[in-house]
């Protein structure tokens, strides 16, 4: 029989966790003086029970590791758990909003998604700014843990080819887990405080700068006004950029890093010098489109050129000009930056560098055997062979990944949407981006507009793109369910 405990234990201890950190939001709120701390006192309380108990019930079926089919569910079950019980401040401190609006933004937020139903977010409660801040950034750090830990052992999308990073976790789920994430925080908590910093320094005010230290650090998106970062001035858009780079990074590098392995693996990673060499492309082609527009060579054009390509292709999703106003090259330009994401074992969203590298090494070796059909050509990543295996896997991802696209955007399209949102709708969710085209749910708009139906729609597929399709299509089998 299908054994559920552990799956239950873990939900519950993370649902547990989750309550407490809404005490933070609700000392936010004592100190602003707003009168919003019981909202943060109920959610919590409530919360940590619910999780407690849910644990304890599960406690005797806790095991030293974890079955594939229970990973599966873990995996999935707490993206959809958590949202559930983060959407319960928003419920309780902002009037008139629904629940489906609540899950909504509870969702966008744990699957650091960043599309948004509030309006007017600079007079909301100072609690419900943390809050939504926080949510980003345990979804952030979450995502890394998934990725390293439990996508590579799943066999998701190629997440296999990472398994040789040293990580592997046959059998052991959960204590390696535990391992792998004490080194990731250290690194996570440690980025997060140097980009407070700087933002403090480059002009935010204190509260201002944690909070968009941790959605940027996240590629999360999440900020305090309407306008993103257009409220805020150059120097903050450069650290921004930094920092978004770094959170798309594979963490493992990092974790090499502290550990005394050098700054060597950064550097020799095919995956980063690739990533650093699209977004450069990329920033130098919208700067010319932009600067031909404008007639002048300005600074202002490069930097909201490399601003908003970093942002939308980190999946990070904060807008500091409304590019909808940038003719049609530049929105179609968008909407592929959107399709490629940053790199494997970040906080970065959409398909991943490496699938690219994979797919046109594929291609490539292909091409060389028409042209010499006796000849041996192998994909090769890093210098390394990759096996039929991965090769499967990739060609899969891309596949379910075209395909949920499309799927969610027929059925946007089917609750009256236009065919502009209902398309860069569908995209934004699946690849965890944030902001859609359109004037409705572009740079300068929101989702808050949409019908409920489209937002459950739009809700779903966040959480399908977060788990890397694959996981969450699994799971809907019948083969997977047969004892």
């Amino acid at each position: 029989m299908f054994d559920l405990r552990p799956v239950g234990y873990v939900i519950g201890l993370l649902v547990a966790a989750l309550g407490l950190t809404m005490f933070a939001p609700l000392l936010a709120d004592l100190v602003a003086g707003n009168g919003y701390w019981p909202v943060f006192l109920e959610s919590g309380v409530i919360t940590v029970m619910v999780g407690g108990l849910v644990a304890v019930a599960c406690s005797s079926g806790v095991s030293a590791g974890l079955t594939i089919r229970q990973t599966f569910l873990l995996t999935t079950f707490v993206w959809l758990t958590l949202p559930l019980f983060g959407s319960i401040p928003f419920l309780l401190a902002i009037d008139g909003l629904s629940f489906t609006d609540a899950f909504f933004e509870a969702m966008s937020g744990l699957t650091t998604t960043g599309s948004t139903v509030l309006s007017q977010i600079e007079a909301l409660p100072e609690g419900i700014k943390l809050w939504r801040g926080i949510l980003q950034w345990l979804g952030g750090i979450g995502i890394i843990v998934v990725a390293m830990v439990f996508l590579p052992e799943l066999k998701v999308g190629g997440m296999q080819i990472f398994r040789s990073e040293g990580f592997d976790t046959m059998g052991k789920i959960l204590p390696r887990a535990t391992e792998i994430s004490s080194s990731i925080s250290v690194i996570y908590v440690g980025l997060t405080l140097a980009c407070a910093l700087l933002y403090s320094a480059a002009g935010m005010n204190s509260f201002d700068a944690i909070i968009h230290a941790m959605t940027t650090i996240a590629t999360g998106g999440f900020a305090n006004y309407d306008s993103s970062f257009g409220a805020f001035g150059p120097g903050v858009e450069y650290t921004s950029v930094v920092f978004m780079m770094l959170a798309a990074l594979p963490f493992v590098r990092y974790v090499q890093l502290i550990s005394g392995s050098g700054a060597q693996p950064l550097f020799r990673d095919s995956q980063i010098r690739t990533f650093f060499a699209i977004a450069a492309g990329l920033v130098l082609v919208l700067a010319m489109w932009n600067w031909a527009l404008s007639r002048e060579l300005t600074e202002t054009a490069f930097r909201k050129s490399l601003f908003n390509v970093v942002s939308i292709l980190t999946g990070t999703g904060y807008a500091s000009a409304d590019y909808m106003q940038w003719g049609p090259f530049a929105v179609t330009l968008f909407f592929f930056i959107g399709l490629i994401g940053g790199c494997a074992g970040s906080t970065a969203c959409s398909v991943k560098v490496f699938r690219y590298q994979l797919l046109f090494s594929a291609v490539k070796a292909q091409i060389r055997r028409i042209h010499s059909p006796h000849g041996v050509f192998s994909v090769r990543y890093q210098g390394r062979p990759v096996g039929e295996e991965v090769l499967s896997s990739v060609m899969a991802f891309f596949v379910a990944f075209m395909v949920a696209i499309g799927v969610t955007g027929v059925l946007l399209g089917m609750t009256g949407l236009d065919f502009i949102t209902s398309v860069s709708g569908a995209a934004t969710a699946i690849a965890n981006v944030g902001p859609g085209l359109g004037n409705e749910i572009g740079p300068a708009g929101n989702f808050g507009g949409l019908n409920d139906t489209a937002k459950w729609i739009l809700s779903i597929a966040m959480l399908v793109g977060r788990l890397e399709i694959m996981a969450v299509f699994t799971i809907l089998t019948w083969h997977f369910w047969r004892a």
